[in-house]
């Protein structure tokens, strides 16, 4: 008893100590689980109709269709800028995969297995053109030669002998069929819209003659620019009025005032960092010994890979398409072992010497089979392949059966020089094969010893003889050293600290030799503030961390470093609809209220005037205008616009007649005498001025369907936060 009285009496301290328990844990937990909700929402690069995307799932999809180009068009290695782009795609691609599922699946559509089948069979889809899987008779797609790989994939693909290449194919297949299953549903899709879209012969009548009907007139002009701004009065109400009519308005490349996705207003500084005339000196004297070495040198190979040149040396013949358009221009003015001497080329900023090693007339494709003979050792090898070769030589038509016994299919194949061209290095194997290859006869027989073993070789067909080049090349970029670099950093450095606001900046840059520029409408998916590549972080910066009017740290970006940037963030413009205090929208709504106002005094001025003459008098520029048709907008040189008004009431208006009343147009405000109409010599077919007539109707319409399907799936990306 005696302890349940102290605890009584302690009662409240330890529902206390009780409660604060409880708390931390129930704390602890709500931390970890916004730490989890965090930790998800830093994977997530994008939304897409408020599905949340994984920045790993998709990786996996660029990862896919880096696969699929790689056996498409012989990709090996892509660049920053062709990474990024490959990036583009994959993510339209992906949004307008989602946009098109959730439609079709609205409307009950969907592509079976069936349906994808036809599809194979008939051999026929653009997408299924220049695949692994052609007929060699036909040259086209071959159902029954996809179905073989597939099975010897199931059967072979984890063989050590193919796998690698049987992967990549798959890779390939995999990533080819999920698209096509895709594009055949998005097709459904748009065929179902198009069938939506009804024309009739009535129509076709009208378009045809809308299209062939010329009218030769006089035209007067009264152009805008005769009536002073300062005699033009515009209230708030007009501007109100004629925001809310335009808005929804397709406007200089977007709608109107809508905003469809969020961007950003930035001002910049960007300072290049260029080399010192000490830099350029230093460089000059390590090209004259490069000179001195490649005249002298049998062999280049190893002066090139030691320059570190950006044009690779791969001791093997070349087209001209292998060599920048400045070195391919003079291959052909050189002689056999001449070397140029020190060029610049101040278009892509390098020091340049060529030395012409061979030039010879080569095939650019070869049709050739091939054995590649292996053993315990190199001897053993040796010794197949000479058992082999001389086999061949004396019964050519067993080069299948020789091929399977040594697991291998002695299949026709075809070598194009523009899949090894721009290899970054190549082995001496290598080189001694495509010499072999694009310098044998047709139907000869070669046995070519490499280290590791022997390959049987067979040119069956050579195409399209052109001049090759054997051709080494240094080129380097003329670059700033560390002292040069170092130098920029800190001045540009003592003028950002002198000059922290975007008001300074703005005032002193020029006087510092700088020069402050604007980048409206800066989108994430620009992916390069000021053009710049290199400009992620600010981008970021830009995206993520900035508020109006802040100016950012010094970001180094361009190539290596080779621009110094500061960015300010002006405006952020938010999806939805841009206001009157845009300046954007504001500065297009007072132009389309000046025009209307200063149309109604030169409409005014032109009151009653019924010909030519009479609108002479006034003011009016006369022009002769003819071919014009309703269907395409009048050009007026005088004025230098196009006139889709002008042009209906021309095709209004009879031969011989006078305007019944003037008519405001982009640029001016016209009068006409029309002076002629005559037919075009055409004839007339309904059936495909009807189709016609669908298609443009369907062009139309899809631009602004697309669009507003896009706004409405709330897509967002995220993409500059991870790439």
């Amino acid at each position: 008893m005696a302890v349940l009285g102290r605890i009584r009496r302690r009662g409240t301290i330890l529902i206390i100590i009780i409660g604060l328990g409880l708390f931390a844990f129930i704390a602890e937990e709500g931390f970890r689980s916004c730490e989890t909700t965090k930790n998800n929402q830093r994977q997530q690069i994008g939304e897409v109709l408020g599905e949340k995307v994984n920045a790993q799932d998709f990786q996996q999809e660029v990862e896919s269709f880096t696969d699929y180009l790689k056996v498409a068009q012989g990709i090996d290695n892509l660049n920053d800028q062709q990474l990024q782009s490959l990036r583009d795609q994959a993510w339209n691609q992906f949004v307008q995969n989602k946009i098109i599922e959730k439609e079709a699946d609205k409307l009950g559509l969907r592509v079976t297995d069936e349906e994808m089948q036809n599809v194979l069979r008939e051999g026929t889809h653009p997408m299924l053109q220049r695949t692994p899987f052609t007929n060699q008779q036909t040259g086209r797609f071959d159902v029954n030669a996809l179905q073989k790989f597939l099975a010897d994939y199931k059967q072979n693909g984890t063989n050590p002998q193919y796998g690698e290449q049987y992967q990549m194919i798959y890779k390939y297949w995999t990533f080819l069929e999920k698209n096509l299953r895709q594009t055949l549903l998005a097709t459904k899709y748009q065929s179902l819209v198009q069938e939506s879209i009804l024309s009739n012969p009535i129509e076709a009548k009208m378009a045809f003659k809308d299209e062939n009907e010329e009218s030769s007139i006089q035209l007067a002009a009264l152009p805008y620019s005769s009536v002073q701004d300062s005699k033009v009065q515009i209230t708030e109400s007009d501007m109100k009025a004629k925001y809310d009519e335009l808005k929804d308005t397709y406007y200089n490349g977007r709608f109107g005032a809508k905003q469809i996705i969020e961007t950003r207003d930035v001002s910049y500084i960007d300072v290049p960092v260029v080399a010192s005339a000490q830099d350029r000196a230093t460089l000059q004297k390590t090209f004259a010994d490069y000179d001195k070495q490649l005249a002298a040198a049998a062999d280049p190979s190893e002066i090139v890979r030691k320059s570190t040149s950006l044009v690779n040396y791969l001791g093997v013949p070349v087209s001209k398409n292998a060599f920048p358009q400045d070195i391919a221009s003079k291959l052909d003015s050189m002689a056999v072992g001449q070397t140029t001497g020190v060029f610049e080329n101040k278009q892509d900023n390098t020091l340049n010497i060529i030395k012409l090693v061979a030039k010879t007339n080569l095939p650019d494709s070869v049709q050739f089979r091939a054995i590649q003979v292996g053993g315990q050792d190199a001897n053993a090898a040796h010794r197949s392949a000479d058992s082999i070769f001389t086999a061949l030589k004396s019964n050519p038509n067993q080069f299948e059966a020789l091929a399977k016994k040594y697991g291998q299919t002695g299949e026709k194949n075809w070598m194009t020089s523009s899949q090894y061209e721009q290899a970054p290095s190549m082995d001496e194997d290598t080189k001694k094969y495509l010499i072999a290859l694009f310098n044998g006869g047709v139907n000869e027989l070669q046995n070519v010893v490499t280290t590791q073993g022997n390959i049987i070789l067979q040119v069956l067909d050579r195409k399209a003889m052109s001049d090759k080049y054997t051709a080494a090349v240094i080129k380097k970029t003329i670059d700033y050293s560390n002292d040069t670099h170092t130098a920029a950093y800190n001045k540009f450095s003592a003028f950002l600290s002198a000059n922290q606001t975007a008001a300074d900046l703005q005032k002193n840059a020029a006087k510092n030799g700088y020069k402050y520029l604007d980048q409206k409408d800066l989108t994430s998916n620009q992916h390069y503030v000021a053009g710049l590549q290199g400009t992620t972080e600010a981008l970021r910066w830009a995206f993520n961390d900035a508020k109006e009017g802040e100016v950012s740290k010094m970001f180094e970006a361009g190539n290596n470093g080779d621009h110094l940037l500061v960015v300010v963030l002006n405006k952020v413009h938010p999806v939805g609809y841009r206001g009157l205090d845009d300046p954007t929208v504001k500065e297009w709504i007072k132009a389309e209220v000046m025009k209307d106002k200063k149309a109604e005094v030169l409409m005014a001025k032109l009151q009653g005037v019924n010909s030519i003459n009479a609108a002479k008098a006034k003011g009016a520029k006369i022009s002769s205008v003819n071919q014009i048709t309703f269907a395409s907008p009048v050009t007026v040189q005088s004025l230098g616009a196009s006139e889709f008004a002008l042009s209906g009431a021309v095709a209004a208006t009879a031969k011989g007649k006078f305007s019944s009343k003037p008519v405001k147009g982009e640029a001016g405000v016209y009068v006409f005498q029309v002076t002629n109409k005559a037919n075009r010599p055409v004839k007339f077919n309904e059936k495909q001025q009807e189709m016609r007539c669908r298609q443009m109707a369907l062009q139309t319409i899809m631009q602004g369907f697309g669009n507003e399907l896009m706004y409405n799936a709330d897509v967002v990306d995220n993409r500059y936060n991870f790439f």
